[in-house]
């Protein structure tokens, strides 16, 4: 993840015994819904510091479809740690039942806090996320920091369903603390001249300045709804909304669209990580 400019750190060199590609399918219990994935490392000089969740668990009598983007930068390690704990600590939340949206904030916010206390170990890298939660194939909790980015296909008609935390729709809040958001070095806005999104998890140095605080949407998926596409900016800065949803409604098979996805952004000269996870809820 290309977000951060002119700030060193030997977390930085962190490297993964991770594959440059990963690819992957399931679907639901019934087999009505199926999910595929796919990974790619960018051009990018550091390591692949992109990782995912793609799932379909039973909890409760009820079937939970689990789907994340985890975008990382100065190192890979703050979004492992997403990868593994973030939706456990949902649904650890008491009250996640009654009140999913309060849930996931919390969850979201405890978890910061978490990374942040474990900084020795974790570094001083941080991440994006963008999570989604289908709860009996009826109604789909999304969540974000940053600028993963979730789309559902509706009617054929891409609908962007998360916000992208850019430093420049943010620049009050984070003046507000204290923080700036400056075009130099570069032309890309950065907090602090140096972190291209205004939320993300980690970033223990910028913190001051940052959110961690997700924007949550709740969505029913009803018959005009069928695809649900989640990725890093790795895909969103080559690639329209409307053109990856009819990609991904065009290919029948979510895995296959999904490596097309990122077959299309390498194509497109994308230097960033590529992650992408595409979702159709009838089969």
């Amino acid at each position: 993840m290309d977000k951060l400019c002119c700030f060193k750190s030997s977390f930085s060199q962190h490297v993964s015994a991770r594959t440059p590609t990963s690819t992957g399918k399931g679907k639901n219990y019934e087999g009505s819904m199926k999910y595929g994935f796919a990974l790619v490392k960018g051009r990018a000089s550091h390591p692949m510091e992109d990782y995912h969740v793609a799932k379909f668990v039973q909890i409760q009598e009820k079937e939970l479809g689990l789907f994340a983007i985890y975008d990382g930068h100065l190192g890979d390690r703050v979004p492992a740690y997403l990868q593994k704990n973030l939706f456990s600590n949902i649904l650890k939340e008491d009250k996640f039942w009654d009140d999913p949206a309060t849930s996931i904030s919390k969850a979201y916010k405890s978890t910061d806090r978490a990374i942040l206390s474990h900084s020795s170990d974790l570094g001083h890298g941080g991440s994006t996320a963008v999570t989604a939660i289908l709860i009996n194939g009826q109604r789909l909790w999304i969540a974000n920091v940053g600028d993963s980015r979730a789309v559902l296909s509706r009617k054929g008609q891409a609908v962007q369903v998360t916000v992208d935390h850019e430093p420049n729709t943010e620049r009050g809040i984070i003046e507000n603390k204290g923080g700036f958001v400056s075009n130099l070095p570069g032309d890309v806005p950065r907090v602090n001249g140096q972190l291209a999104v205004a939320r993300a998890f980690g970033d223990k140095s910028l913190k001051l300045h940052l959110r961690s605080d997700p924007d949550v949407q709740s969505n029913d998926i009803d018959t005009d709804t069928d695809i649900l596409i989640l990725a890093s900016d790795g895909l969103w800065k080559v690639m329209p909304n409307q053109e990856a949803v009819d990609i991904a409604r065009r290919i029948r098979d979510p895995l296959k669209a999904a490596k097309q996805l990122t077959a299309e952004a390498l194509k497109r000269e994308s230097k960033d990580d590529i992650s992408c996870v595409v979702v159709r809820f009838r089969c």
